[in-house]
């Protein structure tokens, strides 16, 4: 199985929860802004992460979503770390099913502050989203 975790992080709290989720999922976190990031061959699972910024989502996110190939991309999971608001969990979400692509309704989020103590969770997180 073929899996990606794909983010873009501001200030390296969605960087770091994305490198525990995908330890979890066996696989390496890498930047929406890379060349990494593009899908070119068919994966299982999409999981992606990014972060709400004056309510709406990062634009370099925004965009590699809605450049995403449906057809390559058999499911996809959300998750976002921010200050107050999970907001960014429905906007990703909404972008994806737009094009076509399965959301899985399971997601992982946590406060901007909470970091640390929260990488254990989300690479459980990881693990769950590639055994669904």
């Amino acid at each position: 199985m073929k899996t990606a975790v794909v983010y873009v992080s501001r200030s390296g709290h969605t960087a770091a929860i994305a490198e525990a989720v995908a330890a979890g999922a066996g696989t390496k976190a890498v930047s929406a802004d890379t060349p990494e990031a593009v899908i070119t061959e068919y994966t299982d699972v999409l999981i992606v992460g990014g972060a709400l910024y004056a309510y709406g989502l990062d634009k370099r996110l925004k965009e590699y979503l809605q450049s995403l190939p449906a057809d390559k991309i058999g499911r996809a999971a959300v998750f976002s770390t921010s200050w107050l608001s999970r907001h960014a969990l429905d906007l990703m979400k909404n972008i994806l099913e737009d094009k076509g692509i399965e959301v899985l309704p399971v997601t992982f989020w946590c406060r901007s502050k909470d970091v640390s103590s929260s990488r254990s969770t989300a690479e459980q997180f990881g693990k769950h989203i590639i055994q669904d």
